[in-house]
């Protein structure tokens, strides 16, 4: 690996040369700009407005105007002489638990790697303290053009700087949630954990891969080859949810559980809907006397609609003097109707 930065952990009167490592890298399909009408490849050039003309890079610093219009110009050696002693040294200011550290404040991660063999023993002694506390250093660092707060940390063994925002540049987020107070249903807060659980069964953060980097390179190679562009079908509109939110929930609960249906919620102690009771005759079995008569009975004014022919086992209408139709023969005289 490349190193972007050579300096020195302090941690009290402990020294430990490192070299700071990028641990991060992006995998984006490199595009560039082009002229939508032939192809031609844009470039950007450098451009200086006081000669109009083109400027070479090596010529280039950086300025700042102020706001009555006047510019500061700055050269590398302006910027390289700061009086920051956070250059070159990662000092060590605490150690606090990690909750303590809000991910909003999170920025870039570097590997952090001994310099010489002679750090190899300070290092391993930072990296055990913090296993074994579950703390994590509170530093400050500057890398290039930028002094910035930092955590260090360990990952796989290893210690790790990751950059951070300065705590007044974290926006407040006052008035982008829902402003009036919100009742949340004690069912709907156990549905929404049960959907939790069950959504986190097995999952695999490794198995994540980049879809839109996968359909881009598709598309790509469709060009190349002058055949047609795959096209995915539009989704549809997302349902509103809003006004059943607890239906929302059990539906989602049904689908994460593979479709168990009625039996997923009535694990989660939903009671499950009840089943509505077969009709008369179409159970295929025996006549089971009294209750069953009256049930027929009852369903007889309906049944008096239907074709003659259907065998479902049901009067044809009360009091008309037609015969019940069984699969089996009853000894059981028949009362009159």
């Amino acid at each position: 690996m490349q190193t972007t930065w050579k300096g020195t952990i302090s941690f009290g009167l402990v020294s430990i040369p490192v070299h700071l490592y990028s641990a991060t890298q992006e995998h984006d399909v490199p595009l560039h700009q082009v002229h939508a009408k032939d192809g031609g490849r844009v470039r950007m050039k450098r451009y200086c407005e006081r000669e109009e003309k083109e400027v070479p890079y090596a010529e280039i610093a950086k300025g700042y105007e102020s706001p009555d219009g006047r510019t500061v110009t700055l050269s590398d050696e302006d910027l390289a002489d700061l009086p920051l002693p956070s250059k070159k040294i990662i000092d060590v200011l605490a150690f606090v638990d990690e909750g303590e550290i809000d991910p909003l404040m999170f920025s870039k991660a570097y590997y952090v790697g001994v310099a010489d063999k002679a750090a190899a023993k300070p290092y391993a002694l930072l990296r055990d303290a913090l296993t074994e506390s579950g703390q994590i250093a509170v530093t400050k660092i500057a890398l290039r053009t930028r002094e910035s707060p930092a955590v260090l940390r360990v990952h796989d063994n290893t210690l790790v700087l990751q950059t951070c925002i300065w705590p007044d540049e974290v926006r407040p987020s006052a008035g982008i949630g829902p402003e009036e107070d919100v009742t949340v249903r004690p069912q709907e807060l156990k549905m929404a954990r049960s959907l939790m659980d069950t959504l986190s069964e097995d999952f695999d953060l490794s198995q994540l891969h980049d879809d839109y980097q996968q359909a881009l390179q598709q598309v790509i190679t469709a060009r190349l080859e002058g055949v047609e562009v795959p096209h995915e079908e539009e989704p549809g509109e997302a349902p509103d949810n809003v006004i059943d939110l607890m239906e929302a929930l059990r539906s989602s609960l049904r689908q994460a559980k593979g479709g168990r249906g009625a039996g997923a919620e009535a694990e989660e102690g939903e009671p499950a809907p009840r089943r509505r009771a077969p009709a008369a005759g179409k159970t295929g079995g025996k006549a089971t006397g009294k209750p069953a008569e009256k049930t027929a009975g009852r369903a007889a004014p309906k049944a008096a609609s239907k074709s003659s022919g259907e065998s479902s086992g049901e009067s044809s209408g009360k009091g008309s003097g037609a015969k019940k139709t069984t699969t089996r023969k009853s000894t059981t005289p028949r009362k009159a109707s």
